[in-house]
């Protein structure tokens, strides 16, 4: 079983935002992979879409809990589904890599995003699998962390941006499943 779990902020008023990119790519996996629609799970404070993929049971979830409180709705999965840290996937944005880029943290610190430092907190351990999203800038070829980060995260993504975060689906799709 394959837990992934992709976080933002519920609400129309966050849609398209740069800080619902965990949103943005398992509403892109739900509908790529021929998933059900996302149904809210009130006993996860979550929105779900399951399926077996490849043999494997997959849930990916959308916490609706807001972003800094993630960790509520992912420990109820967790302890529902009786998963260890290893079967879960975070997808999640991050302002310090480059934009159409991303990383894959294991055992690591939250980096400062408040979302993931709930997670960490509510299951006891940062050893998960994240998937980070970049959201940075390229000033003299070095990725730059915004001042006004709050505001940043919170505006909407422009056409561009978003082409440059979905094409990494393909990439992002062969290491979940490697």
């Amino acid at each position: 079983m394959l837990l992934i779990i992709g976080l933002g902020n519920p609400g129309k008023e966050y849609e398209k935002t740069r800080h619902n990119t965990g949103f943005i790519l398992l509403d892109k996996f739900q509908e790529k992979w021929n998933f059900p629609q996302f149904k809210i799970e009130k006993k996860f404070n979550a929105e779900i879409s399951t399926e077996i993929q490849n043999g494997e049971k997959i849930i990916l979830a959308k916490p609706q809990t807001f972003m800094n409180l993630s960790g509520d709705s992912v420990r109820k999965l967790m302890d529902f589904y009786k998963l260890t840290p290893q079967e879960i996937i975070i997808i999640h944005d991050a302002l310090d890599i480059l934009l159409g880029t991303f990383k894959i943290a294991t055992n690591s610190s939250s980096a400062g995003h408040n979302g993931v430092q709930n997670i960490i907190e509510k299951i006891g351990t940062q050893e998960l699998r994240r998937f980070r999203i970049g959201l940075g800038e390229e000033t003299t070829n070095t990725p730059n962390c915004r001042l006004g980060a709050h505001d940043f995260v919170l505006g909407k993504l422009s056409d561009q941006e978003t082409e440059k975060i979905t094409a990494l689906i393909p990439e992002i799709e062969q290491k979940i499943f490697s």
